[in-house]
């Protein structure tokens, strides 16, 4: 047990989160769920929320020590606590700000530290005055400032900060969306200026906390940026300075109040605010930047993507991430044409199912000929694959791209709907009989074959009968299981959370939903088992991450007492068995039965069920290789492609 740095006592106000719990005793978030229900004297929350709660640090402390679990509180989570005791959650973010400015100072000042007497704070104001927002001086003490010192000492200011930043983002990682770190790395690969360091400046119009910047500053590009909120433009401008780049970041509504009306920069990266219907469709209906259309109302999306061309140079290009749906939502086919006839989109991408997808475009340069083709592409899964793909397509569109990518000729997309859907211009599997009727059926033949050897072995239970049992409500009392609903309704077709869904989880899929993010949705955990009354389906989660969708209802085991693959086949079973009665949407989850046996004996039990599952799973992916085989036979064979061998 040991503790590095101050080791003066933190306030009754410092707290945790059950990561930041798992963390300080090097154990996972499981295992911390499993202390809450089975100690009955772990501390209980002090703040927070239901799906998130808080924890005093001193209570967590004195019952690590009690309960005799090692643990090690680091320099750099000592000074996270302290600044998270400092002031109310809400102002967070502020003191987090005041914190990077601080290091900034140290940075651009390494003696700063122990230079006096006049305040460090006051020191600190003077030497940063370029941020773009003002610092809350007063919201950091003089110890913690001290404390900061000695973080930057051993980590180095700009280490320092950016784990004070990951901490910050773990802390608020439903209401600070963040850029996926190598989505926002492929985005300035893309769209940097291909004539190097001197071609010209990255620009960010709504850069949040600076995730798609700061690989630019890294890699040596001037970079600007400009965010709504004066926390996460403050944010971004520490995190910036502290590459040692030339950055300048301003604080400000972007479609409102432009901040760089004059720039043209050399690349344009952006991960806009989705479904943001209050934009300013009101105030900017004659604007100059609108060259290819008014964005309609619920188009919002349409008015970053051509704000960010208006700030590209002539054959600068843009990177810009877009849900899925406005590629195809029938009120923006008018700007999507005229995108399409200028030349100036270049390639839509996808780049996850269900979204978002990624937009290529250039600001065509005067006098040039428009192209004729645009590049549609699935990369879902295989982000490295647009890197081969982007390169070759502007070379020579018609050469040969990576599987999952087309040139599409823009006259084929000017219809009545513009429907710039990659998966609506891709081929699907084997749609030429003649290429795919051999290798559908070598699939399929692989497919069957693998069947025999995925049956469990199971053998009759003697004597046979009911197994002694007890109902969800029961189990619930007895701590082995705790039970949440997800919401009645979610949209799920748009947003940076995944959600699993229904549809998901009967075929055993990954997450497809997308939703906004939210405080009040529940986070899945891996071991979670996840059940869907209507359907009676029931898994356990492999991964966590994703929220829980609509009409589903997850129970998470204490995993030392209860086997989550075993509770699923239970629940899978007592679903089927009682079926909700003519008239209910579903039945009460509380009142299923499960049986009660030892945890060994679960999870042999568990092993079973798991491997039915599977075997379910490759029934319907080997029925769904037959109905393909099937439909590309007869195609074939009718469409003259096939014959029938002799």
């Amino acid at each position: 047990m040991g503790q590095q740095g101050d080791t003066t006592p933190m306030g009754h106000d410092a707290t945790l989160n059950a990561g930041d719990i798992a963390r300080l005793a090097d154990v996972g978030r499981a295992a911390v769920s499993n202390w809450r229900r089975r100690h009955d004297d772990f501390p209980q929350p002090v703040g927070g929320t239901a799906a998130s709660p808080l924890f005093s640090l001193p209570e967590i402390e004195e019952w690590l020590r009690r309960n005799g679990k090692s643990y090690e509180l680091s320099l750099g989570d000592r000074v996270w606590q302290r600044l998270r005791a400092a002031a109310d959650d809400l102002r967070l973010g502020e003191i987090v700000a005041c914190a990077g400015a601080y290091l900034l100072y140290l940075h651009r000042d390494p003696a700063g530290a122990v230079r006096g007497p006049e305040p460090p704070a006051r020191r600190a104001a003077s030497a940063t005055a370029d941020l773009p927002a003002p610092i809350a001086w007063d919201l950091v003490d003089a110890r913690l400032y001290r404390l900061l010192a000695d973080l930057a000492a051993e980590q180095g200011p700009r280490a320092a900060f950016e784990l004070l930043c990951e901490r910050y983002t773990e802390a608020h990682s439903r209401r600070v969306p963040v850029t996926r770190p190598d989505v926002a790395a492929l985005l300035v690969r893309l769209a940097a200026p291909e004539e190097g360091l001197k071609a010209g400046t990255v620009f960010d119009p709504a850069c949040g906390a600076g995730a798609l910047l700061l690989p630019a500053a890294d890699n040596g590009f001037p970079v600007v940026g400009q965010e709504i909120g004066g926390t996460p433009a403050l944010l971004t401008a520490v995190r910036l300075l502290l590459t040692g780049a030339e950055a300048r970041v301003v604080a400000g509504d972007s479609l409102r109040q432009d901040a760089f009306p004059g720039l043209r920069a050399g690349a344009v990266v952006c991960d806009p605010p989705f479904n943001e219907r209050a934009w300013g469709y009101e105030e900017l209906t004659g604007d100059p930047r609108w060259e290819y259309g008014l964005p309609p109302r619920g188009e919002p999306e349409l008015a970053w993507a051509q704000h960010c061309l208006a700030h590209a140079r002539p054959g600068g290009l843009v990177a810009i991430l877009m849900p899925a749906a406005a590629a195809g939502r029938r009120p923006g086919r008018r700007i999507r044409g005229n995108l399409l006839r200028a030349g100036a989109l270049r390639a839509v991408v996808t780049l996850a199912t269900g979204g978002p997808d990624l937009w290529l475009l250039r600001r065509p340069a005067p006098g040039e000929r428009p192209p004729s083709a645009v590049l549609m592409m699935d990369a879902s899964g295989d982000l490295a694959a647009v890197e081969q793909a982007w390169p070759a397509f502007r070379a020579d569109p018609d050469a040969a791209l990576p599987d999952g990518a087309r040139a599409v000729r823009i006259i084929d997309l000017l219809d009545d709907e513009v429907d710039l859907t990659p998966a609506r211009h891709l081929p699907r599997p084997y749609d030429d009989p003649a290429l795919g009727f051999a290798a559908a059926r070598e699939r399929f033949r692989e497919a069957a074959a693998a069947l025999p050897g995925a049956v469990p072995d199971l053998a009759a239970h003697t004597p046979a009968g009911d197994l002694p049992g007890a109902t969800v409500a029961e189990l619930v009392r007895a701590g082995l299981v705790s039970v949440h609903q997800g919401p009645p309704r979610l949209a799920t077709d748009g947003g940076d959370v995944p959600v699993l869904t229904a549809a998901d989880l009967a075929r055993g899929g990954t997450p497809t939903g997308r939703t906004p993010h939210d405080p009040n949705l529940i986070v899945l955990e891996p071991g979670d088992v996840v059940a869907s009354l209507v359907d009676a389906t029931a898994r356990a989660v492999g991964e966590g991450g994703a929220v829980l969708g609509p009409q589903l209802h997850l129970y998470r085991v204490d995993h030392e007492r209860m086997d989550a693959d075993f509770l699923a086949g239970c629940l899978r079973f007592a679903g089927a068995a009682r079926p909700s009665p003519a008239g209910a949407s579903r039945m009460d989850a509380r009142r299923l039965r499960v049986p009660r046996l030892p945890l060994p004996e679960q999870r042999e039990y568990g092993k079973a069920f798991r491997e039915l599952l599977e075997l379910e799973d490759r029934l319907r992916e080997t029925a769904a290789l037959g109905e393909s085989l099937v439909r590309l036979g007869f195609d074939g064979l009718a469409g003259g492609r096939l014959r029938p061998l002799a």
